[in-house]
């Protein structure tokens, strides 16, 4: 099996990254490294498999994030990641949400870098696909550079060569997971010095990274860059990734043409789950950011927001809001109105 390429990600997002959003996702870019939501290691091993980890062959290149603390559990998870067919198991140290805190897992796990070490170790032991970690650079009042060195150092030795920081600390008292994606400030800075210590590792930067000219600039210090939100809320952004990927530039912003071009691409996955019974809604509400900035963008959300919950909802929704596209589309931005 190859390995995969680390260059670009996307982040896995909790609600957000499900199967449906990475299938979008790769009708945008054949190359970047697609990743699930966070699933716990009991839930892999006890719930509903195919509901929760279940994908479509056209996601891969794929990771499986895992939460968990328990080695034995972690391990029998990823067993059952690698015979689904998944290219990657990835530990999650980063996460600040109550669950996970409850759980002793997630950003809690950066102050027990021997046990994330005992962790990787079994999940090595038990799988032939990469095994890596995805963690801040601390926790609370915990000094980061300490922090994140010893945890790193400690984990590297127990075979795991992949780290991708998210470069805030985890506030585990005082903050929402949404501010802890937001208010702790980022240090790029720490991340790099990481890097230079640590040239044998693979460190991938995620956190603040919102364009492609911010992650062509990245790459200069690191060996790859994740984006979470701004590839979500902007997903226009992915369809650049496979010509910055093949060129090294950063290629001109897609014309509206290319992504009405990309959702014709992702009409036949559409219609294969509508016709297995999945709700319209579940898959186009990831697409609603789609025309981001461009005429047309408001009818596109407003027909996909109110046509997809319906009943019986199908792609005569979805060719609605193109069509409020296409409509839309010689009008100057200024036209359309400003939502409030």
């Amino acid at each position: 099996m190859t390995a995969p390429d680390y260059t670009f990600s996307v982040a896995p997002m909790m609600d957000w990254t499900d199967r449906h959003c990475r299938a979008f996702h790769r009708s945008l870019s054949r190359r970047a490294l697609l990743w699930t939501e966070m699933v716990t290691a009991d839930a892999v091993i006890h719930g509903d498999r195919e509901r929760l980890i279940g994908f479509d062959d056209a996601e891969h290149p794929i990771v499986l994030q895992l939460g968990g603390s328990e080695p034995e559990k972690l391990a029998e998870a990823a067993r059952i990641a690698e015979g689904f067919g998944y290219d990657e198991v990835n530990l999650n140290c980063g996460c600040p949400s109550e669950r996970v805190q409850s759980g002793a897992f997630g950003a809690c796990l950066m102050r027990e870098p021997e046990l994330v070490a005992a962790c990787v170790a079994a999940i090595r032991g038990a799988v032939s696909i990469p095994v890596t970690v995805k963690c801040r650079v601390a926790v609370d009042e915990d000094p980061a550079r300490e922090t994140l060195f010893g945890f790193v150092d400690t984990v590297a030795a127990a075979g795991c060569e992949v780290f991708t920081v998210h470069a805030r600390k985890a506030w585990l008292k005082g903050l929402s997971p949404k501010e802890n994606r937001e208010i702790p400030p980022l240090d790029y800075g720490l991340v790099d010095e990481l890097k230079s210590a640590r040239p044998d590792l693979t460190i991938i930067l995620n956190g603040g990274i919102t364009s492609l000219s911010d992650c062509c600039d990245h790459m200069t210090r690191f060996d790859g860059v994740m984006l979470g939100r701004a590839a979500y809320q902007t997903p226009d952004i992915l369809l650049g990734v496979d010509r910055w990927l093949e060129t090294g530039q950063v290629p001109n912003e897609p014309t509206t043409d290319a992504l009405m071009e990309a959702v014709e691409r992702f009409r036949p996955y559409i219609a294969r789950q509508l016709e297995a019974g999945v709700g319209l809604q579940g898959i186009t509400r990831h697409m609603l950011g789609l025309f981001t900035g461009r005429p047309g963008a408001r009818g596109w959300r407003r027909t996909l927001s109110e046509g997809a919950p319906r009943a019986g909802a199908g792609l005569d929704v979805l060719d609605a809001a193109l069509a409020c596209v296409e409509r839309n589309r010689a009008k100057p931005l200024e036209a359309e109105p400003v939502e409030g």
